[in-house]
């Protein structure tokens, strides 16, 4: 038994299809199968059943794959520590982040990362949470950024900051007019949300509740971007983090962004990584740079209507 039949099983539970297993892992279809069959004679157990057209586990197979991922994972931990001393440093960190923060903070980030370390080299993951923290558990991701809170079994975090909400109206809502609002003003409002799987809905539902306000039915955005725009049409109104109001994120001319007056709704940031990897020190390292951002960002007050249309 050696990695290279794991990285099989791993491939057949992945692609649940010889053929399309063994095209992943670069070899031929029979070289697959009969590596398959070696290691089933080798521990003296079936791992797979073969159904027409499909691929099944067995009971045994399942929990032997289980055991394989974990063996390839500390495989790719080892190859870690050993290319960051044969590179002298230079290291490259998989970081994953939902799709409601990534476009809008990265830029303002990015920049000043890449010179505050040129050895790092920055490979960027955008899925809904729920994904990028199913990848950090296994092993797919060295780090990732979320909102908080979140399930933290074998994670370590540093929080990051505080990103305000502000209310997008259109530019003929009675809200419009107002120069800050409170969450009593949306008492039974209709509020566009995104989809299931976002973060930013169950925090903009957490709002909603606060407030007395609901969801419109009918509709669900698949993101930021399709809110801004329903907003602008006229379809509803709905509550945007300030980063995704904020340049290089485009304006709308006939939306309006409102902020709350005292303290309001927020969603807090962290970084997150394994407690067992290799890399602990320089994420922490990492983690400080996010925290540092441009004056004045986070700021819960939106720009001039004008300079946010431009």
């Amino acid at each position: 038994m050696n990695l290279r039949d794991l990285r099989y099983l791993a491939a057949l539970d992945e692609h649940r299809h010889f053929g399309r297993a063994a095209a992943a892992c670069f070899v031929s279809q029979p070289t697959l199968s009969t590596q398959v069959k070696k290691l089933e004679i080798e521990l003296g157990v079936a791992l797979i059943e073969r159904a027409p057209r499909k691929v099944l586990f067995t009971a045994t197979g399942q929990a032997i794959l289980a055991e394989a991922r974990e063996a390839l994972a500390h495989a790719d931990r080892i190859r870690t520590l050993a290319k960051a001393a044969r590179t002298e440093g230079r290291q490259p960190i998989r970081l994953g982040i939902f799709p409601t923060l990534g476009p809008y903070l990265l830029p303002h980030v990015l920049p000043d990362l890449h010179r505050s370390f040129p050895r790092i080299e920055l490979l960027l993951t955008e899925e809904k949470t729920e994904v990028v923290l199913a990848k950090l558990h296994e092993g797919k991701l060295d780090a990732v950024i979320v909102a908080l809170p979140f399930p933290d079994d074998g994670l370590e975090s540093e929080f990051l900051f505080e990103e305000p909400f502000v209310l997008a109206v259109p530019a003929s809502h009675p809200l419009a007019k107002r120069n800050s609002v409170d969450l009593e003003d949306l008492t039974n409002e209709r509020l566009l949300l995104l989809e299931d799987g976002h973060c930013l809905r169950d925090q903009a539902l957490e709002v909603c509740t606060l407030a007395g306000a609901g969801e419109r039915t009918g509709f669900r955005a698949t993101s930021l971007e399709t809110l801004r725009h329903m907003v602008a049409t006229e379809v509803g109104i709905t509550l945007l983090p300030v980063l995704a109001t904020r340049p290089p994120a485009a304006g709308i001319d006939a939306m309006r962004l409102v902020p709350f007056r005292g303290t309001p709704p927020s969603r807090r940031i962290a970084m997150a990584w394994r407690k067992s990897t290799p890399l602990g020190d320089l994420l922490r390292r990492l983690s400080a740079a996010f925290r540092v951002l441009p004056p004045d960002l986070l700021a819960a007050s939106p720009p001039s209507q004008k300079t946010a249309a431009q």
